[in-house]
């Protein structure tokens, strides 16, 4: 017998009791302190197993990892490709996604609109926004609005010169309305389908507008970019045709870079006051912003007539693969 199982944590939930709605038993495995709301308050894991990836269990139960953002930051990717547990998805995506400067040569080979890089803090002449490396929920993400500003911010992370950059990249902020589509790309048919749409709520950026502005310059709140959570959007429909030939694009991409993305996937970017849409990143595995979703959104009702969250299109997935004995194709 197959088992779904996943990290106790950022979309386990939705993951879980999708793949008890496709018929599946579900393992959980993470800190003790969470075992209640996998079993208790959500009853949605039929198993949990303490310890942040606790293998031989997990193999012992016939289990099929559903990776997330919380599994892939906590364990890194060098432990998650050495694992023996089957991993639903292609491993090799990993470096490309955790990277920055290999995610920008995927998304350039996408043919998508990015925002400008700049290698050098000391020719920033517009609004910029610093990220480290890999998938951490906004968290040390600033702005910097000159070389001058870079460096005085930098230096509370711990950044003091040039060598010290090699973690980060220095991306044009772009002015537009932030908006997250979710992909899911089935190897097993060759279709892309759009799941939802979200936007972040992230402290404290997006509570900074309830100060007024002569408080926040008297306060010098300086914005902080973690994420909370997360808040659906439904794009105009005019809208979906451009984010749909965006997310084409990327899986074609990655069959020529990295021999294929399959699964769930999202672009994360803006719409501009000119309705372009601006790709800055691509986390390629579900994304919390799928979670308001755990019935359906208005394009999976459109497409299956049925609650579909993202979790259940996984598990369906993998049911199809299982009935038509295609599992090894799927998995890595």
């Amino acid at each position: 017998m197959v088992r779904i199982a996943t990290y106790a944590s950022h979309s386990a939930l939705q993951i879980l009791k999708g793949a008890k709605d496709e018929g599946f038993e579900t393992v959980a495995f993470g800190k003790a302190r969470v075992r209640p709301l996998y079993t208790k308050y959500f009853p949605v894991a039929d198993h949990f197993i303490e310890g942040e990836y606790p293998e031989e269990k997990l193999l012992r139960l016939n289990a099929i990892v559903i990776p997330t953002g919380s599994f892939v930051a906590h364990l890194g990717v060098e432990l998650v490709e050495r694992m023996r547990v089957p991993y639903y998805g292609n491993k090799a995506v990993l470096r490309w996604e955790s990277d920055r400067n290999l995610e920008r040569k995927w998304l350039e080979r996408a043919r998508l609109r990015l925002p400008r890089v700049y290698d050098d803090p000391d020719d920033i002449d517009k609004p910029v926004i610093v990220k480290p490396h890999g998938a951490r929920g906004g968290r040390g993400y600033f702005l910097a609005k000159s070389p001058e500003d870079f460096w005085r911010k930098a230096e509370k992370l711990g950044i003091r010169d040039k060598e010290d950059l090699k973690g980060v990249q220095i991306q044009e902020y772009v002015i537009g309305v932030p908006v997250y589509p979710h992909y899911f790309y089935s190897k097993l048919n060759g279709e892309l389908e759009l799941m939802s749409v979200d936007r972040r709520y992230e402290a404290n950026a997006d509570s900074l507008g309830r100060i007024p502005a002569g408080e926040q310059l008297d306060l010098k709140i300086e914005p902080n970019y973690t994420v909370v959570g997360n808040i659906p959007i439904v794009l105009r429909e005019s809208l979906l045709m451009d984010v749909i030939e965006a997310g084409e694009r990327v899986v074609k991409a990655a069959e020529e870079l990295m021999g294929g993305l399959w699964g769930p996937f999202c672009l994360e970017g803006v719409f501009t006051e000119d309705l372009e849409f601006v790709v800055f990143e691509i986390s390629a595995r579900i994304v919390a912003g799928t979670n308001p979703f755990v019935n359906g959104s208005p394009y999976t009702w459109l497409r299956y007539g049925e609650p579909m969250s993202t979790g259940r299109r996984i598990a369906r997935e993998i049911r199809h693969a299982i009935e038509e004995d295609k599992l090894e194709e799927i998995i890595t």
